[in-house]
Parts: structure tokens; C-alpha cells; sequence
């Protein structure tokens, strides 16, 4: 093994990095309109409700 490949700095330790901060990205971006949803819908029911 190399130098290289023993520290984890080889040309795929990048593109694993960019793969993950992209899906981590998109997870946090559609948990957060998943949870702004959920927040719209209760103010829909919440106005909705017969009092």
C-alpha cells in the first residue's frame, strides 16, 4: 500500500466526501419541508376546528 492509500487522501476519499455532504444536503433540505408541512397542516386544522 501506498502513502497515499494508508492516510485515506487518494482521489476516491474526495469524491466519497462530496457524495456525502450532497446527501446530507438533501436529507436536511427535505426533512426541513417535511417539518415546515407538518406545521402548515396544523395550522389548516387548527383554523378549520369547530370551536
Amino acid at each position: 500500500m501506498s502513502e497515499t492509500e494508508k492516510a485515506g487522501t487518494g482521489p476516491d476519499d474526495e469524491s466519497w466526501k462530496e457524495r456525502g455532504i450532497k446527501l446530507r444536503v438533501f436529507i436536511y433540505v427535505f426533512a426541513t419541508h417535511i417539518i415546515a408541512g407538518f406545521v402548515i397542516l396544523l395550522f389548516y386544522v387548527g383554523d378549520h376546528a369547530n370551536k
